[in-house]
């Protein structure tokens, strides 16, 4: 399958530009020649189309796509009648919160309180129609100029009724690091809940230009949320008030069951927050004790050592060969 460029013609889009280009796809801004409506066009790469685990992401994030209709998620287009493997999307103007957050590194109270608000309004909706995101992340937002939001990449999603997928011994309900909830990182496939949390991690980063669970890998960040606290957000920004850091607290709960049970709770909380009764919690006296597992810690430095050992005779045994 040849690469597309724009200028080119495919069904009944006329390619405009590249706008993006990824291990697994490449975005593209397009022209519909039946209406005229700018759209966007996800195309996966040849090699993405031969490998059938990456393909059925491919098609599940369509499918769940084209399902789902609300303002503060890109809406997918179904089309059945492709003369090759792509999906087109809704075109959207605005910004990731990731570049916002780059560009910032933290953004004011009123604007990351509103932008979590519209958050929460998209999970609320999503998870009533039976769809966990599962990889919600600043990457995953589109913002307007008006500080609308809209979901987007819904690549490793849960749909009730799907099939569970698995790829290179690691789960689809595996998300980014920085934001995966402890159930995820426990192996297990998670809820509307494991959104929130993410979400959780998300507001704490856009209030103190941190994310709350450090270290040097990703093994080392998942260990962290298992085993230690963060630093109390008002500890980075005083500013953060006593009820919004309650709120954050509720939303990054270690164990599912005490977190928001539904993003609409979260979203009333931040609308009240004069509202909200504020815990003692041990979070704000021990989060300075760090406890590590060091016999993960040994194991997986001991594996790291072992691999030039594997290579040299794996090498030796073909050499003999």
């Amino acid at each position: 399958m040849t690469p597309l460029h724009p200028g080119e013609q495919l069904d009944s889009y006329q390619i405009e530009s590249l706008v993006s280009r990824s291990g697994m796809a490449s975005i593209f801004r397009a022209t519909d020649l039946r209406d005229g409506k700018q759209v966007a066009l996800k195309v996966p790469h040849p090699e993405v189309e031969s490998e059938p685990v990456f393909f059925d992401r491919f098609k599940r994030e369509q499918e769940i796509g084209t399902k789902l209709d609300h303002p503060s998620v890109m809406k997918v287009f179904a089309d059945d009648h492709h003369s090759r493997v792509y999906m087109a999307m809704e075109w959207i103007d605005g910004i990731l919160l990731r570049d916002i957050l780059r560009d910032q590194r933290k953004l004011p109270i009123d604007r990351a309180v509103r932008i979590t608000i519209g958050i929460c309004d998209a999970l609320e909706y999503i998870h009533t129609h039976g769809v966990v995101h599962r990889d919600l992340k600043p990457e995953n937002i589109m913002v307007d100029a008006d500080d609308n939001v809209k979901l987007i990449d819904f690549g490793i999603a849960g749909h009730e009724g799907a099939r569970r997928l698995t790829f290179a011994k690691l789960s689809n309900v595996m998300g980014t690091p920085d934001y995966i909830s402890p159930e995820q990182v426990k192996g297990k496939r998670g809820d509307g809940r494991s959104d929130i949390y993410a979400l959780g991690v998300m507001l704490y980063e856009m209030l103190t230009g941190e994310t709350p669970f450090k270290g040097p890998n990703a093994f080392a960040i998942m260990n962290d949320r298992l085993l230690n606290n963060p630093m109390p957000p008002r500890e980075l920004n005083p500013e953060i008030t006593p009820q919004l850091q309650e709120i954050i607290y509720r939303a990054i709960e270690r164990d599912p069951k005490n977190r928001y049970s539904a993003a609409r709770e979260m979203a009333w909380d931040l609308a009240h927050q004069d509202q909200v009764g504020v815990a003692e919690r041990a979070e704000l006296t021990d989060w300075k004790t760090r406890r590590s597992p060091l016999h993960r810690t040994i194991l997986f430095y001991a594996m790291i050592a072992m691999i030039p050992v594997v290579i040299f005779v794996v090498l030796l045994y073909v050499a003999r060969r």
